[in-house]
């Protein structure tokens, strides 16, 4: 099935299913997880394989900020090469997934707490095509982004998804896209090539973080500045963090929690991710 076929196919008001897709919280890491075959992003393509197809896919990355909430809303999004430093053949890479704007709509008009203004010049950023390409490598299904607006705190964005919901059940896969753990300037460079190493704080926190997210406490997750300094120290910024919000705020009371991809990467930065569902 080519692109566009997937476009036509999935277009249009969404038909609700008779169970809830899963929502997904994944830690990203280094953009060249987008070409590398490693344990992080073999979990990916499992993932895939264990859940439902989803008629499209929804991405909240840490990597695009705006003032205000956009959405894509172009037919085929461009795929977004954010970064630098990095080998050739990562820039080369093209996601050509459609995107859907029927849905962005859907989605716009779900979203009543601000206006959700649709966006034809973004795309797919590296937060999004690095994960969705190994878990659909066809890119025949519909992927769109939604943007973090800046200007807002936590409780803002934890909030905002929970408009969202009725999305999943329509097939949709929401995905949050960033780490729990994610403080660039304290990497050990070191320890790049480490199959897993992490300081005391990281992985205190990314234990503390997985206890409240197991208990169901969003309240302390969304008020993490007051968690202690180690928490500062692994949310120095909160744009990787407030994916992590967006998912807990999609979650339903009986959906079950589970982790994977469960480890600390050179030092600073945790690739822990979460199912709900």
């Amino acid at each position: 099935m080519t692109g566009l076929s997937a476009f036509n196919k999935f277009t249009g008001t969404l038909k609700e299913e008779g169970q809830l897709m899963p929502v997904l919280f994944i830690g990203h890491g280094s953009p060249m997880n987008g070409i590398e075959d490693n344990d992080l992003t073999q979990r990916w393509k499992q993932m895939a394989a264990e859940i439902p197809v989803p008629k499209a896919v929804l991405v909240v990355s840490a990597h695009w900020l705006s003032k205000g909430t956009r959405i894509t809303a172009m037919d085929f999004p461009q795929t977004i090469h954010d970064f630098g430093g990095f080998p050739n053949a990562l820039f080369e890479v093209q996601y050509p997934a459609p995107g859907d704007p029927a849905l962005a709509r859907e989605t716009a008009s779900l979203i009543t707490s601000t206006q959700v203004e649709q966006d034809h010049d973004w795309g797919l950023d590296h937060g999004t095509w690095t994960i969705i390409r190994h878990m659909y490598p066809e890119a025949t299904i519909p992927v769109l982004q939604l943007s973090i607006d800046y200007t807002k705190g936590p409780q803002y964005h934890y909030d905002l998804a929970k408009e969202l919901y009725n999305l999943r059940k329509k097939g949709v896969l929401i995905v949050g896209s960033g780490n729990m753990v994610h403080n660039l300037r304290m990497v050990a460079w070191d320890k790049l090539t480490a199959d897993a190493y992490g300081y005391d704080w990281a992985l205190q926190m990314n234990t503390k973080f997985k206890e409240l997210i197991s208990a169901g406490e969003h309240q302390s997750l969304i008020r993490y500045e007051s968690l202690g300094k180690e928490a500062l120290l692994a949310i120095p910024t909160p744009e990787h963090y407030l994916p992590l919000l967006y998912t807990l705020g999609l979650k339903g009371e009986s959906d079950p929690v589970s982790f994977f991809n469960d480890k600390a990467v050179a030092g600073s930065l945790t690739m822990t991710s979460v199912k709900f569902g």
